[in-house]
């Protein structure tokens, strides 16, 4: 007698950048080596897609509703090209209280002496909110820019090919071991010109989800990722383990550090600050022409 039994569960797409915090947040919502996720739903069940954070981006713009993940990490300087068909969760923020991205060299060097001196500098991808407030700070006219996948800018900068970059991820705590020196914390000068925190990642959903699964499944689905967040946080030691997958070498006292930057009280919830600052970026950027203008983002919780 065949007694398997087929899961008659939706799969819900989840995409996520392939680094400590993003895994540390979602870790508990996926199936591993035949064992049920920690966080299980009667209705639905979580597909992991891991893709850097450009390509997720490009994905999110670029696809079309078949392929369209329901939900996206994305950079919130992406969010004006697709608030159309993604709403932004009030859960799963990478939110730069004061730091953020680093723009670095390999020599000490004065902002204004770089903002004026047209330099090359390599940024993570055209769409990313480092990218965005580089713009902000030196002028999207004043640099030659080029976008590289994240993990090469490093190397891109100190074997002179750039003469500086932006550097995110774990490299924001690495970057010195790597010979560059810092020339700005992109989170430090918005913190100056707004007197905000620097809204760098954001999570967002589909808004047709209750068309596609039935009344509820958006509230539910949300719930869920809320439910993640706070298990992952009260299991600390056990999520820091399934971060260290995704480290790129680094040992678990970098990993915690990192995590600790980008998984704290902003991704439990953006609160009204937050969502301050997310406006303000996206307005900010839209005057300057730097994106289109959006309506008014709205936020999606359970609460």
């Amino acid at each position: 007698m065949n007694t398997h039994k087929t899961d008659a569960r939706a799969t819900i797409r989840l995409g996520h950048s392939p680094d400590p915090d993003d895994a540390f947040m979602w870790w508990p919502l996926f199936e591993r080596d035949g064992e049920p996720a920690r966080l299980s739903s009667d209705r639905f069940r979580f597909e992991q897609v891991v893709e850097d954070i450009e390509t997720l981006n490009n994905h999110a713009c670029d696809s079309d509703d078949e392929s369209a993940l329901e939900i996206t990490g994305i950079s919130c300087a992406c969010y004006p090209h697709i608030a159309d068909r993604y709403v932004i969760t009030g859960c799963g923020a990478s939110v730069g209280d004061g730091y953020g991205p680093r723009l670095v060299a390999r020599e000490p060097i004065e902002l204004e002496t770089l903002r004026t001196s047209r330099p090359s500098i390599a940024v993570p991808g055209d769409r990313t909110t480092a990218y965005l407030v580089s713009s902000l700070m030196l002028g999207r006219d004043a640099v030659n820019w080029t976008s590289m996948p994240f993990d090469e800018i490093p190397e891109a900068v100190t074997s002179g090919r750039f003469d500086a970059g932006v550097v995110i991820h774990e490299s924001q705590l690495t970057f010195e071991e790597e010979g560059l020196v810092q020339v700005q914390d992109l989170g430090a000068w918005w913190e100056r010109e707004k007197s905000l925190p620097l809204p760098l990642g954001a999570n967002v959903v589909r808004r047709d989800l209750d068309e596609r699964f039935g009344a509820g499944a958006s509230q539910e689905i949300v719930g869920l990722l809320e439910a993640s967040l706070k298990y992952s946080m009260e299991h600390r030691d056990e999520s820091i383990r399934r971060a260290q997958e995704w480290a790129r070498g680094l040992d678990a006292d970098i990993t915690g550090a990192f995590v600790d930057l980008y998984v704290n009280r902003w991704t439990l919830d953006y609160g009204e600050r937050g969502r301050e600052a997310v406006r303000a970026l996206l307005v900010c950027a839209a005057e300057s022409g730097l994106l289109p203008e959006c309506p008014t983002p709205d936020f999606l919780s359970t609460t």
